[in-house]
């Protein structure tokens, strides 16, 4: 989403604003995403398209605004009217809509049209005093002063222009991709990207072939034929087949191979990309997700992705010696693409551990692995992966770490205050000492130790986030101190100050929505309360009942089959990772009691 100038929503006709597009519009809201919406399927049984302009309003707080609206719906829908042309646009039906005509607004939908052009002008004209000035004087805005607002309005993420249509007929996608050419920024509306040079101070790259080159690497795939594509988007500058350029974030030089335009299922091999370019490169040995690619001679690091922590993990092993070799091959691969999917190995057990975001995340893994790497694997039961963190505040935590036995020793000594932070803070360092109480090359050694600390928490070796340790003393040896001896140290003072800190172990929590016939939807909710959920909101849509509650992850294991059970097999459920939060005690005391047992 970050790499984006602009992007279209679609939504079903039916089902309107499901779980997965509030996601989606959250991301687009985080990066300032500019976009339209397409309500498709019109031609669906229960289709009703100012019901999802409704529902976007309702469930993500946007401003619509319809730039059509349908002539018919369900198996009558024929054609659209254009509200900025006030004109029907009829697609023939024989030619499955590749041919398409204009003419009058039908006199059935003329007072309604009339009613959501004026709407929609009355939007355009906000885009700025003059715009608004002539439309008080005139009631009316000319074709090109409605587009112009509504673009200026869009670019800046103030509306989004809604359209629908039926893709698959091919209706409404003509109209649609006007309106991409019309309301959609191009790169030079966007803003500078910042970032940060080889001194480490901001630095920023505006979107122009005359800057020095800056790109971001923001997905990576798999392909049969040629191996790994990088997917990146060019920010500024040009990039040629055959350029070195430089990744600050490895602190490596690349060469740039084949470059290949990706057009759904077409592929087009280019010699140069130009700033807002986005293309795949082939070649680049050890580029990852988020990585920067710019020019040597003008070094700048573009902010990092940020992606989400895993919620559950399980244990995975092959199933002949044959898959061994195999499936650590696939794993790195199916790692390297998807940042959510972490692997590694448990050192008590030996065992390689994955993680991803929910049981089906880890399921399509597994048959990727089987699918497109032919390895077979057993799995083990799914664990939650739970979290620490602290509910008060400690100052004046001692960390030490001494060490005599003749000859040079080990001398480190830290005092430290640790306190909780807002919930996916993640973790924060300071250095607050005076005086050189501690020597400037060992402050990197405790954030390091701090940092090996909060790997392991002291209650269920859980790791632990969204704390501050600030460093606000200690002392030091002229002979034995040691980068060691600090991070040891600070190791020490963290769990100290850790168990004094109110610790408590934290629990994924799931967004579930499910969509059950009424007469199921009672026992559904008790149920759901059962799991420890909150029910959140409940809505009617078209003769099924919505439940849309949070429920922590712990209680969600085969829920699909009590779900089928319940309702006879005409409920369906989605659900997707919400926020972590504390978990009760007696859960809490479980959790602890487990894993001490493992």
């Amino acid at each position: 989403m970050r790499v984006l100038d602009g992007a279209v929503m679609v939504y079903d006709s039916v089902g309107g604003v499901q779980p997965q597009s509030e996601t989606v519009w959250r991301q687009a809201n985080k990066y300032h995403v500019p976009r339209l919406a397409f309500v498709n399927k019109m031609d669906r049984p229960g289709a009703d398209f100012f019901r999802v302009v409704q529902m976007m309003i309702d469930r993500l707080k946007a401003n619509p605004v319809p730039i059509v609206i349908p002539i018919g719906a369900e198996e009558h829908f024929t054609g659209v009217v254009d509200l900025v042309k006030m004109r029907a646009i009829l697609w023939d039906d024989a030619t499955q809509g590749m041919t398409f005509s204009y003419g009058p607004v039908p006199d059935d939908l003329l007072a309604t049209a009339q009613q959501w052009r004026e709407k929609m002008v009355s939007a355009a004209a906000e885009a700025s005093d003059e715009l608004m000035d002539k439309y008080l004087e005139t009631g009316e805005l000319d074709e090109a002063e409605i587009v112009a607002g509504l673009r200026q309005r869009t670019v800046k993420g103030e509306i989004q222009a809604v359209l629908c249509g039926s893709a698959f007929k091919n209706k409404g996608v003509q109209r649609m991709l006007d309106a991409v050419v019309e309301l959609m920024p191009s790169p030079l509306d966007i803003p500078a990207i910042q970032g940060i040079d080889e001194k480490g101070q901001p630095a920023e790259r505006h979107p122009s072939d005359d800057e020095p080159l800056s790109a971001l690497a923001f997905k990576l795939m798999s392909d049969p034929y040629v191996g790994q594509l990088t997917f990146i988007r060019v920010y500024s500058g040009t990039l040629k087949k055959g350029d070195a350029v430089w990744n600050p974030v490895k602190g490596k030089k690349e060469r740039i191979g084949r470059i290949v335009l990706m057009q759904a299922n077409d592929r087009h091999e280019v010699d140069e990309l130009h700033a807002g370019d986005i293309a795949a490169c082939v070649g680049l040995k050890d580029v990852t997700t988020g990585d920067t690619l710019c020019d040597p001679d003008a070094i700048i690091t573009l902010e990092r992705m940020e992606f989400p922590e895993p919620v559950i993990s399980l244990a995975i092993e092959p199933k002949t010696k044959a898959d061994q070799e195999k499936m650590g091959i696939a794993l790195q691969r199916l790692a390297a693409e998807d940042p959510s999917f972490r692997l590694h190995t448990d050192e008590e057990s030996g065992q390689t551990i994955i993680s991803g975001m929910g049981e089906l995340h880890l399921e399509i893994i597994v048959d990727r692995m089987k699918r497109e790497f032919g390895v077979e694997a057993n799995i083990g039961r799914p664990q939650v992966t739970y979290r620490e963190t602290l509910r008060k505040k400690v100052m004046d935590v001692e960390g030490k770490f001494v060490r005599q036995s003749g000859g040079k020793g080990q001398y480190g000594h830290v005092v430290l205050t640790l306190e909780p932070l807002e919930p996916g803070s993640g973790f924060v360092f300071e250095d607050a000492t005076k005086g050189g109480v501690v020597p400037r090359e060992y402050i990197p050694s405790v954030e390091k130790g701090l940092r090996e600390a909060m790997g392991t928490g002291v209650l269920a070796g859980y790791p632990v986030v969204d704390v501050k340790a600030t460093l606000t003393f200690g002392s030091y040896h002229d002979v034995d101190s040691s980068e060691m001896a600090f991070r040891m140290a600070a190791i020490f003072g963290f769990r100290e100050g850790a168990r004094k800190a109110d610790p408590v172990i934290l629990e994924p929590v799931m967004h579930v929505e499910v969509e059950t016939p009424e007469e199921y939807a009672g026992n559904i909710m008790g149920d759901l309360s059962s799991r420890r959920g909150m029910v959140q909101g409940m809505e009617e849509r078209f003769g099924s009942q919505i439940i849309r509650a949070d429920v922590p992850l712990a209680e969600m294991f085969g829920y699909s089959t009590t779900l089928r059970s319940m309702s006879q097999g005409r409920a369906t459920y989605s659900m997707e990772f919400h926020h972590y939060a504390e978990a009760p005690r007696n859960v809490a005391d479980e959790i602890i009691a487990s894993r001490a047992k493992s």
